[in-house]
Protein backbone atom coordinates (compact mmCIF):
# COMPACT_ATOMS: atom_id res chain seq x y z
CA UNK A 1 0.00 0.00 0.00
CA UNK A 2 1.36 3.27 -1.12
CA UNK A 3 1.65 5.83 2.04
CA UNK A 4 2.65 9.30 2.03
CA UNK A 5 3.28 12.05 4.83
CA UNK A 6 1.08 12.33 7.65
CA UNK A 7 -2.16 14.43 5.12
CA UNK A 8 -4.56 16.38 7.21
CA UNK A 9 -7.64 15.57 4.74
CA UNK A 10 -11.53 16.76 5.43
CA UNK A 11 -14.24 14.79 4.71
CA UNK A 12 -18.04 14.76 3.54
CA UNK A 13 -20.24 11.78 4.68
CA UNK A 14 -23.96 12.19 3.57
CA UNK A 15 -26.96 9.63 3.67
CA UNK A 16 -30.12 10.45 2.79
CA UNK A 17 -31.88 6.55 3.12
CA UNK A 18 -32.37 4.52 6.03
CA UNK A 19 -30.96 5.06 9.56
CA UNK A 20 -29.23 7.64 8.73
CA UNK A 21 -27.44 9.08 11.29
CA UNK A 22 -26.65 5.39 12.65
CA UNK A 23 -24.89 4.56 8.77
CA UNK A 24 -23.13 7.64 8.93
CA UNK A 25 -21.88 6.77 12.29
CA UNK A 26 -20.82 2.94 10.57
CA UNK A 27 -19.18 5.01 8.00
CA UNK A 28 -17.17 7.28 10.79
CA UNK A 29 -15.69 3.50 12.41
CA UNK A 30 -14.95 2.60 9.57
CA UNK A 31 -12.90 5.54 8.40
CA UNK A 32 -11.35 5.28 12.30
CA UNK A 33 -10.48 1.82 11.23
CA UNK A 34 -9.36 1.83 7.96
CA UNK A 35 -8.36 5.35 6.41
CA UNK A 36 -7.14 7.68 9.41
CA UNK A 37 -7.62 9.24 12.71
CA UNK A 38 -10.00 11.53 13.09
CA UNK A 39 -9.29 15.05 14.67
CA UNK A 40 -12.49 16.45 14.78
CA UNK A 41 -15.99 16.24 13.62
CA UNK A 42 -18.99 18.55 12.67
CA UNK A 43 -22.31 18.72 13.72
CA UNK A 44 -24.48 16.83 12.17
CA UNK A 45 -26.32 18.55 9.66
CA UNK A 46 -29.86 18.27 7.78
CA UNK A 47 -30.20 19.59 3.85
CA UNK A 48 -32.28 19.36 1.20
CA UNK A 49 -30.97 17.05 -1.64
CA UNK A 50 -28.94 18.83 -4.65
CA UNK A 51 -28.64 17.73 -8.13
CA UNK A 52 -31.67 15.79 -8.01
CA UNK A 53 -34.31 17.48 -5.40
CA UNK A 54 -36.75 15.00 -5.91
CA UNK A 55 -35.71 12.64 -3.34
CA UNK A 56 -35.22 12.89 0.76
CA UNK A 57 -33.36 15.17 2.99
CA UNK A 58 -29.47 14.37 3.82
CA UNK A 59 -28.15 13.86 6.64
CA UNK A 60 -24.12 15.35 6.47
CA UNK A 61 -21.15 15.38 8.72
CA UNK A 62 -17.59 16.81 8.17
CA UNK A 63 -14.41 14.99 9.46
CA UNK A 64 -11.00 16.06 9.40
CA UNK A 65 -8.65 13.27 9.33
CA UNK A 66 -4.54 12.49 10.31
CA UNK A 67 -3.89 10.08 7.38
CA UNK A 68 -0.15 8.70 6.15
CA UNK A 69 -2.50 6.97 2.74
CA UNK A 70 -1.98 8.28 -0.67
CA UNK A 71 -5.06 10.10 -1.88
CA UNK A 72 -6.00 6.94 -4.51
CA UNK A 73 -5.60 5.48 -1.69
CA UNK A 74 -8.22 7.28 0.60
CA UNK A 75 -10.32 7.42 -1.85
CA UNK A 76 -10.25 3.95 -2.70
CA UNK A 77 -10.70 2.95 1.04
CA UNK A 78 -13.79 5.08 1.19
CA UNK A 79 -15.83 3.75 -1.77
CA UNK A 80 -15.10 0.44 -0.23
CA UNK A 81 -16.61 1.32 2.97
CA UNK A 82 -19.86 2.91 1.06
CA UNK A 83 -19.87 -0.48 -0.66
CA UNK A 84 -19.54 -2.57 2.18
CA UNK A 85 -22.58 -0.17 3.94
CA UNK A 86 -24.51 -0.30 0.82
CA UNK A 87 -24.05 1.83 -1.14
CA UNK A 88 -25.31 1.04 -4.61
CA UNK A 89 -24.90 3.35 -7.78
CA UNK A 90 -27.53 3.82 -10.26
CA UNK A 91 -28.29 8.07 -10.94
CA UNK A 92 -25.88 11.08 -10.40
CA UNK A 93 -27.00 12.66 -7.57
CA UNK A 94 -29.48 9.91 -6.80
CA UNK A 95 -30.83 8.86 -2.92
CA UNK A 96 -28.35 6.67 -1.45
CA UNK A 97 -27.27 5.29 1.91
CA UNK A 98 -23.77 6.87 2.05
CA UNK A 99 -21.20 9.06 0.05
CA UNK A 100 -17.92 9.93 1.12
CA UNK A 101 -16.64 12.71 -0.56
CA UNK A 102 -12.61 13.70 0.01
CA UNK A 103 -12.75 17.63 -0.32
CA UNK A 104 -9.48 18.37 0.70
CA UNK A 105 -6.42 16.54 0.71
CA UNK A 106 -3.72 18.98 2.80
CA UNK A 107 -3.06 21.21 0.39
CA UNK A 108 -2.61 19.38 -2.57
CA UNK A 109 -4.22 19.87 -6.27
CA UNK A 110 -5.13 16.73 -7.87
CA UNK A 111 -6.96 15.58 -11.15
CA UNK A 112 -6.43 12.35 -11.77
CA UNK A 113 -9.72 10.95 -13.25
CA UNK A 114 -13.42 12.04 -12.85
CA UNK A 115 -13.47 9.95 -9.94
CA UNK A 116 -10.68 11.84 -8.01
CA UNK A 117 -10.02 15.48 -7.87
CA UNK A 118 -9.24 17.68 -5.29
CA UNK A 119 -10.28 19.90 -4.01
CA UNK A 120 -13.56 18.91 -4.56
CA UNK A 121 -14.23 20.04 -7.66
CA UNK A 122 -18.02 21.84 -6.92
CA UNK A 123 -17.66 22.15 -2.83
CA UNK A 124 -17.86 25.99 -3.65
CA UNK A 125 -21.24 26.06 -4.35
CA UNK A 126 -22.66 23.60 -2.17
CA UNK A 127 -23.90 24.85 1.11
CA UNK A 128 -24.09 21.58 2.46
CA UNK A 129 -20.35 20.92 2.27
CA UNK A 130 -19.16 24.42 3.10
CA UNK A 131 -21.38 24.54 6.59
CA UNK A 132 -19.88 21.17 7.93
CA UNK A 133 -16.06 22.08 6.94
CA UNK A 134 -16.79 25.33 8.42
CA UNK A 135 -17.57 24.83 11.58
CA UNK A 136 -14.32 22.08 11.55
CA UNK A 137 -12.09 24.23 9.69
CA UNK A 138 -13.05 27.75 9.39
CA UNK A 139 -9.84 28.53 8.65
CA UNK A 140 -8.37 26.53 5.51
CA UNK A 141 -7.75 28.10 2.61
CA UNK A 142 -8.57 26.58 -0.61
CA UNK A 143 -5.89 25.36 -2.40
CA UNK A 144 -7.16 26.92 -5.83
CA UNK A 145 -9.75 29.56 -4.91
CA UNK A 146 -6.76 30.84 -2.17
CA UNK A 147 -9.75 31.58 0.27
CA UNK A 148 -10.52 30.65 3.66
CA UNK A 149 -13.74 28.15 3.92
CA UNK A 150 -15.30 30.53 6.04
CA UNK A 151 -14.74 33.08 3.08
CA UNK A 152 -16.12 30.67 0.46
CA UNK A 153 -19.68 30.10 3.15
CA UNK A 154 -20.25 33.78 3.33
CA UNK A 155 -20.59 34.50 -0.50
CA UNK A 156 -22.99 31.70 -1.14
CA UNK A 157 -24.63 31.90 2.20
Amino acid sequence: MQTANLQTVYLLLGSNLGNREEILNQAITAIQENVGVIISQSKYYETPAWGKTDQPDFLNIALEIATNLMPLVVLEKTQAIEQQLGRVRIEKWGARLIDIDIIFYGQEIINISEHLNIPHPLMQERLFVLEPIAEIAPDFIHPVLKKSVSELLEEIS
